[in-house]
């Protein structure tokens, strides 16, 4: 197999071990994007020349005995990052010359750990969308199928990690644009614990990098195995220097268990709001039955999980409410006049998000307390349970839409159609809790496409759905190469 499909941890052994040097790993993944990109456009800007620099000085570092834990291996970053010199647009066509002049923390953390940065990776405008497309870029195309998305936002990263395009990504994840793209393209990726890993510099331009603290967004690892994640989220874990001083270094519980047979799993496949298509059921399915086979104890339903409904409002509330916090008056008058139409017995979720937009600080407030709630149900479901089992979204990688109003979008979901944002129901229910959650391959569609399942565990128990990752893909196997 060629090094540009084998993980970090294959990498960095051979590295070790003097069976390959980083400028050959690196050099061999520039070719493979330079041959293959053109058809998938994951990569929006390559960064070649620092990146072979950066290779040399990883083989000279080694050569000198350094030991780190990245050190030459060949990554790619979302292009939501800041990187010096680069640019960071969100896909804005606004922002397509904006040039930041430090990196994003994160971007620091990987560089300290010894990663070669090749390139950044392309994202939907403003990270909004559930696809990868703008006008600077252009589209990202799902690796598995050239007609599909890979997903958003995070959506480059996928189709790169997918593609042999560097062995470790970073992303980040308000609506699953970590897991969805994951889920998608047929890989792993991990929504960390609300606020474990610093955001600093994952920042709109050309708005300043701050150490904020953030609602429902976090920054993450994707991979191709399990163990890979668990690698790059030990590099990304950890506070802020700015607000917590030099140190960032954050010690996770160990996972709750080894093996298994000792994991108590809550497995859940139905939403009342929206159906589960047939193929994401089947991945559901496989999962169960290697946790069953495997002696762990499964269940499928408990009077401890928070009402699912509640949540995907909730949810919907204080994503949507934030989303347009910083719209123009104008917009903003319109979406009153909007919302006061609504019928006070709508209870859709695409009132929800009507009526979130326009939300006082009041509402906010009442949001955010029946959030509390919440999460305090799932502290009390995590006292039963090791993990919950779920959909990420309830279908595998959809056709390109690029409808330019995304409320006229729809889902299809086995021939029924939905609005187009209820596919988000399954990503909220880990993010309104700030809780985390692994996404990982669960065996492929009738018509050959990935499908992923998401593990959510408890809060700063990041370890234990890592650790549950992998022993599932010992038993039903993880990432495949797109054919």
């Amino acid at each position: 197999m060629e090094w540009s499909l084998r993980t970090a941890e294959e990498s960095a052994a051979a590295l070790h071990a003097g069976a390959v040097t980083s400028v050959e790993l690196t050099d061999e993944a520039i070719a493979r994007i330079e041959r293959d990109d053109k058809m998938i456009n994951a990569i929006c800007v390559p960064d070649f020349d620092r990146a072979r620099a950066a290779a040399r000085g990883a083989d000279q570092a080694r050569a000198r005995g350094e030991v780190r834990p990245l050190l030459g291996i060949p990554v790619t970053v979302k292009e939501s990052y800041n990187i010096a010199g680069l640019p960071t647009t969100w896909g804005m066509p606004q922002h397509a010359n904006y040039l930041p002049a430090e990196d994003a923390v994160q971007v620091s953390r990987l560089r300290a750990a010894g990663a070669v940065v090749l390139a950044k990776t392309n994202v939907p405008v403003g990270l909004q969308d559930i696809q990868t497309f703008n006008e600077i870029y252009g589209t990202t195309n799902n690796p598995w199928d050239h007609d599909r998305t890979p997903g958003g936002s995070s959506g480059g990263s996928a189709a790169a990690l997918a593609s042999g395009f560097g062995a470790l990504s970073i992303g980040s994840d308000l609506a699953g644009s970590l897991r969805t793209p994951a889920h998608f393209c047929g890989v792993y990726a991990h929504k960390p614990t609300l606020g474990l890993a610093a955001t600093r510099g994952m920042v709109a331009p050309s708005a300043p990098a701050l150490p904020t603290d953030l609602d429902l967004a976090v920054v993450g690892p994707m991979a191709r195995t399990a163990g890979d994640l668990s690698l790059l989220l030990d590099v990304m874990a950890g506070p802020d220097p700015l607000t917590f001083g030099v140190a960032h270094h954050v010690t996770l519980p160990p996972a709750r268990h080894e093996r298994l047979a000792d994991f108590r799993v809550l497995v859940l496949e139905e939403h009342p709001l929206l159906a589960t298509g047939s193929a994401v059921r089947a991945g559901v399915h496989r999962v169960a039955d290697a946790l069953v086979n495997g002696g762990a104890r499964v269940e499928r339903h408990s009077p401890l999980l928070p009402d699912l409904t509640d949540a995907a409002t909730l949810y919907t509330q204080l994503l949507f409410s934030g989303s347009v916090a910083r719209f123009p008056v104008e917009a903003y008058e319109q979406l009153r006049t909007r919302a006061a139409g609504l019928s006070a017995d709508d209870r859709s979720l695409d009132a929800a998000r009507l009526r979130a937009m326009v939300f006082s600080h009041r509402d906010w407030i009442e949001a955010n307390n029946r959030r509390e709630l919440h999460r305090h149900g799932w502290r009390q479901l995590f006292a039963e349970f090791d993990a919950v089992v779920c959909p990420i979204t309830p279908t595998p990688a959809f056709g390109h839409d690029h409808h330019p109003d995304p409320r006229e979008r729809r889902i299809d979901i086995d021939g029924v159609e939905y609005p187009y944002f209820d596919q988000l129901v399954w990503a909220g229910l880990a993010t309104l809790a700030g809780l985390p959650a692994t996404a990982i391959p669960a065996g492929r569609s009738p018509a050959g496409l990935p499908v992923g399942v998401q593990l959510i565990g408890p809060m700063f128990e990041d370890r234990t759905p890592l650790r549950l990752a992998e022993l599932l893909e010992q038993k039903i196997g993880g990432f495949q190469a797109p054919r």
